[in-house]
Order: C-alpha cells, then structure tokens, then sequence
C-alpha cells in the first residue's frame, strides 16, 4: 500500500465516504489474574464503523478491498495455504488499488507455521542503483535536500515484490498450487476489467496529475488513457495483465530479465536515473532474504515484527519503554486507564518519540553496516532510555541514544489458513503510485522508496549508497501467546505504522476489545513528518474534550482530525484466534478498518 498521508486541507472529491460510529455493547473476553485488569468498556458512540466481527473456522481474509479478499479465500478453498492466498491478494490488490501497491514496490512478511510453530520472515525490499553515488544523488537533487525527493527519479529502487511474491509461495506456500494459479484472479480482473471502490477511486483522483507529471506512459492507468476512474467505473488493466502473466509463466526470470526488465530500465534511465539490467538481474538472482524476526513481551504476549531495514523496532521498542515505566510506578497498569484518557495516550505518545528518536537514526540495512537490533531492544537499555519520560510534560529534547553493538500509501493484509498457519503480509510503493514512472507497456508503476534515505550527515547509518536498502516503513506483525498464535495484523500508512501496531496490540489485550473494536476505537499520530523533536499530535476525531485538553497541558501540540482526513492514521486488518479447551480446535475472528474499502471474508 501507498504509505500516503492525505492532506487534509485538499479539496476531497463528492464521492469521499462518511462513517457513523455506534457503541457495543458485547460482552469482554475474561482474563486470568496475572493479566492488567479491565477497565469498562469505553463507548465510542460518536463513530461506530457498523461492522461486527467476522468469524470462520476453516480460514479468513482480511484486507483492504473485497475483490482482493475475495481472490485470496478462493486460492484456500483450492487446496491452498496462507502464504499462497496472501499472494493472492497482493496482486489483486496491485490491480483494484494500484496507487498503494504493486508489483513495482516492496514487501514484507511474516509467516506463523502451526505444525512448527515458529515463525518466520521474508524481507523483499530491493536496493538502490548499484552505479549510483551519494556525490551524484547531492549534485542531483541538490546540496540542501536532507533526503531524496519522493518525485525524484532517484527515488526509485529495485522493485523486490516480484520477487517476494515468487519466494513467499516457494518458502512458506502448500505446495499443491502454482505460481502462476495463485496470480490468476489478479489476472482475470486486469484483463475483464474490475469496478473501481470508493476509496480507491478517491486516491486515484487525488494522483492523476502525478502520473501525468511523472511518466509518458500515464495513459495506461487512466480510463481511456484520460483521466482517472470514478467510483464504480471500470477498468482494464491489459498491460499488468500481462507482466503477472509473466511472472506466473517464468518466475523471478519474468520479472528481472527480458521485456519487462527492459522496460523498468528504459523508464528509469529517460528520466536520468541510473538503474541498469544488472540491478534487475542480481535481485532476480539473489531473490527476498529470509530473515529472522524480532519480538518484545509484554503483559504475557509476544509482538513480533520484522527487523532493519524494516521499522518495526519502534513498535517493540515502545512496547518495552511502557513497560519499564510501569515496573518503576512512572505510570499505572496500562490497562487500569480510562482508554484514551489524557495520562494513557501521554505515556503512549512519550514512549513513541524515545522509540522514534532511535530509530530514526538506527535502522539501515544490516547487510550495509552494523545496526544494534539487540542493544535496541536490550531492557536495561529501554529502562534508561524511559528515564527521560515526565508524567507532567512532554520533552522536546529527546536525541538518539547509543546501545550496545552486538553481532546478533501500503497495503496489509492478514491471512490464516484451516491448519492454523498465519500470513502477515504488508506491500507498498511508498507514496501515492509511489514515483508515477510507467515501464511501458506493463501497467504498473515503480516505487520511490529511496526517499527513505538520508542524505547527510556522513555518519548517518542510513546514508544513501549504492546497492543498499533504505529505512523501510512498511512491517507486518504476529502476536504469539507462549508459543501459539494468537493474532496477526498490521496497520499501514507510513511512519503511522508502528503507532497503530502499538495501539492496537494494546486496545486487543490491554483492554480487551474484539478485533473490530480495536480497529475502530480512535488512534493518535505523532509529530509533524515524526521528528521525535516536534512536540505536535493529531487526534482522531472521537477522543474526548478532557482527554484533547489534558495533553494540551501537557505541553501537546494538539490537532483534532475528522472526516476523510481520518485515513492519515492508517488502515489495519485483525484477525485473531480463540482456541477450545484441547488447544486444538481453533475460531478465527476477524476485524477490519472502516478507514477504507476493507473486508473480512471468512469460510
């Protein structure tokens, strides 16, 4: 998905959607006695979504279009697992919301194994241009640029999702579907056409002049090659049908060499950019690396994510910040909070600028340079770093710290299969159609993810260099309660991301809400373009007055934000697993965002 944060001050088309909020009144889940008490439920009655929670026993979808969720409950119905319909989805998705995803972006993954349970990660994000200098990118983009512009054809980084996709079904998938059978819906949909969603129309509206701007190939993504489709028109895509087919038919060699390789690289160089065959072909070669992920405990669950070049560090760092400040009495039980009272959402927000602060500075590629995932995550060191926090007042002067070295607009979409194996799986172009290049005659368009590099100081680990991977926003979350799994999620949206993974995990088991709950309740997003320096904080529209007034006393730059400008804090799917007294039989409950087309599909 895009990791686009609308502006709220455009002017939002007729079509945008309005959401009614109703309270619920079910009844909690009860917790053992070593779990944080339960507060009462808050009532949300100034946004109910309307949507009850979805509930299967054989596998569940959830993600951010039906269309695509439709596509990956079909490839389980066909012998299929997790990992191959989250695929599914993925390139469905690339055709019904392509400002947000893509063939031409990244990916990230997690994937639970119930016969193992372990889990296991695929980083497929791509690198820069391996000829391309950081004296070149400057001389370029110029001297006082901090980082690449997201319009910039430097911007534009090897696309690793063609890849990802290809490895996913290889590493984790059933083994009884091809490739080329898991791409077919995607297929189908781009060739016949599919209707254009509500959101999706409105995002597409919103970047019909970047793809004009940025490509002469725009005609491609536009309804006859004119201007962007509207809510309910639809559309064909013949030349992404094409690429998947591609794909399907000869695996990475489909994507990385031959036609379409050439096209990205013609693309790419007429617009001054420096990638080559070579950079296409060592990553088709090479392929996703399979990684080992990263977990903080907190209240007796586990939250995993992906490590560097990903950002979920900050959320697992967050996570050991709050509870350090519990055990020394800076702060109450989370859990015994009213939610979203002005104390809760103060230590919440601290605890994100300290985790921001770090990683911010810290995560880059680990195959570039050391980057000290465990001295980050090291509880002693979260504990000192939660030193800084003040009950009374927020602290602008938060910088980086120094651990210990040791050698140790997105779209997410959650997937578990009738085994109970789980997907997390989450694929992006950064921003809106991500640099709006076109490689001819493929429909779709590349990522900008090099904007995530920095361009100064030297000493920075996430400076710009050839053949790296830059600070990824993107990342997909599991929750493991011992070692079974209890949940997989994931909220996209840019730097909103590890803020809604936080959030919700605490809305699921601090206070005990369903899934549909916890994606519903109303989120906050910190600071302006989240420098952890800038004391500034949107609220969603829906938290109290007391609790907006009491952060302003606190020193909180405080914007309430309403209406469509509510997308800015991401889109998040849930789905979550109840076991029987054997801890063999499993239901699966599934909540999914109101902040967009999403749907929960279960069989």
């Amino acid at each position: 998905m895009s990791d686009r944060t609308p502006q709220t001050n455009k002017q939002v088309p007729a079509t945008a959607p309005e959401r009614i909020h109703r309270s619920s009144t079910a009844a909690r889940p009860s917790q053992d006695s070593r779990r944080m008490p339960l507060p009462p439920r808050p009532a949300f009655s100034r946004f109910p979504s309307r949507r009850s929670v979805v509930y299967s026993t054989n596998g569940i979808v959830a993600c951010s279009q039906p269309l695509a969720a439709q596509a990956g409950l079909k490839v389980l119905r066909d012998g299929g697992n997790a990992a191959d319909a989250a695929v599914a989805v993925a390139a469905c998705l690339n055709v019904t919301e392509p400002t947000s995803t893509g063939i031409g972006g990244d990916v990230f993954c997690l994937y639970y194994d119930a016969a193992t349970r372990n889990i296991r990660g695929l980083n497929g994000s791509g690198r820069s241009p391996g000829a391309l200098t950081l004296s070149q990118v400057r001389a370029d983009v110029g001297a006082d640029e901090w980082r690449i512009p997201m319009t910039h054809v430097h911007a534009v980084t090897v696309p690793g999702a063609a890849a990802a996709w290809c490895d996913v079904v290889a590493a984790f998938g059933s083994g009884k579907i091809e490739l080329s059978q898991v791409l077919s819906e995607a297929v189908r949909l781009a060739e016949e056409g599919h209707p254009v969603s509500q959101f999706s129309a409105v995002f597409w509206g919103e970047e019909e002049q970047h793809l004009r701007d940025s490509s002469p190939n725009y005609a491609e993504l536009l309804v006859g090659g004119e201007r962007a489709p509207r809510e309910g028109e639809v559309i064909k895509m013949p030349g992404l049908a094409r690429t998947m087919r591609e794909l399907g038919e000869k695996g990475r060699k489909g994507f990385y060499e031959g036609w379409v390789a050439e096209a990205i690289v013609e693309a790419v160089r007429a617009r001054g950019g420096a990638l080559s065959m070579e950079d296409l072909k060592n990553h088709g070669d090479v392929g996703s690396e399979e990684v080992v992920p990263v977990s903080m405990e907190y209240g007796g669950w586990k939250l995993w994510e992906c490590g560097p070049n990903g950002q979920g560090l900050v959320a697992l760092m967050t996570l050991g910040i709050l509870e350090a400040l519990e055990k020394r009495g800076a702060i109450s039980k989370l859990g015994s909070y009213e939610h979203n009272s002005a104390e809760y959402l103060h230590a919440l927000i601290e605890s994100l600028r300290i985790a921001f602060s770090d990683a911010r500075w810290w995560i880059a590629d680990p195959a570039v340079g050391d980057v000290p995932v465990s001295g980050l995550l090291d509880k002693d060191y979260l504990a000192a770093r939660s030193s800084t926090f003040d009950a009374a007042a927020t602290n602008t002067a938060i910088d980086h710290g120094t651990p210990a070295f040791s050698s140790s607009d997105t779209v997410y979409f959650s997937v578990i299969d009738s085994h109970g194996n789980g997907c997390s799986f989450i694929n992006s172009l950064f921003g809106g159609f991500g640099s709006g290049i076109i490689p001819a005659d493929t429909g779709f368009v590349l990522q900008n993810r090099g904007s995530g590099f920095a361009l100064s100081p030297q000493t920075h680990p996430n400076l710009f260099a050839p053949h790296k991977r830059p600070y990824h926003t993107i990342i997909p979350a599991i929750i493991t309660e011992h070692d079974r799994l209890h949940a997989v999620f994931g909220v996209m949206g840019g730097f909103m991301q590890p803020q809604g993974h936080v959030q919700v995990f605490l809305n699921l088991l601090a206070f005990g809400m369903n899934p549909q709950e916890a994606l519903d309740a109303p989120r906050i997003s910190i600071g302006r373009n989240y420098d952890p320096r800038v004391p500034g904080v949107s609220l969603e529209e829906g938290i109290t007055e007391d609790a907006v007034e009491g952060l302003r006393k606190r020193g909180h730059e405080v914007r309430v934000v309403g209406g469509y400008g509510r997308t800015m804090f991401g889109r998040g799917q849930v789905i979550k697993v109840d076991y029987d007294e054997s801890g063999e039989g499993r239901v699966y409950s599934a909540g999914s965002d109101m902040r967009g087309d999403c749907q929960a599909v279960g069989y």
